[in-house]
């Protein structure tokens, strides 16, 4: 799997994590984020192979930007 970052989170300590990456085989989003463990906020049907990861809203302007040009902040 090719990934490309698209961008990271300016405002993660050592900066890290969160990271947006797009697969550009199949076109799908690679999200990294801080894994939900809260069992109160875990109240999702999730499958064993799937997880539930928070991605902070100011992220969502990488998902955007590939609709405007493919940028990426690498």
């Amino acid at each position: 799997m090719a990934l490309r970052r698209l961008g990271k989170d300016p405002e993660s300590p050592e900066g890290k994590s969160p990271t947006v990456y797009i697969n550009d085989a199949t076109g799908h989003y690679v999200l990294q984020g801080w894994k939900v463990t809260d069992e109160e906020r875990r109240q999702m049907d999730i499958p064993d192979h799937e997880d539930a990861i928070v991605l902070p809203r100011r992220m969502t302007q990488f998902l955007l930007e590939v609709q405007d040009g493919d940028r990426a902040d690498a």
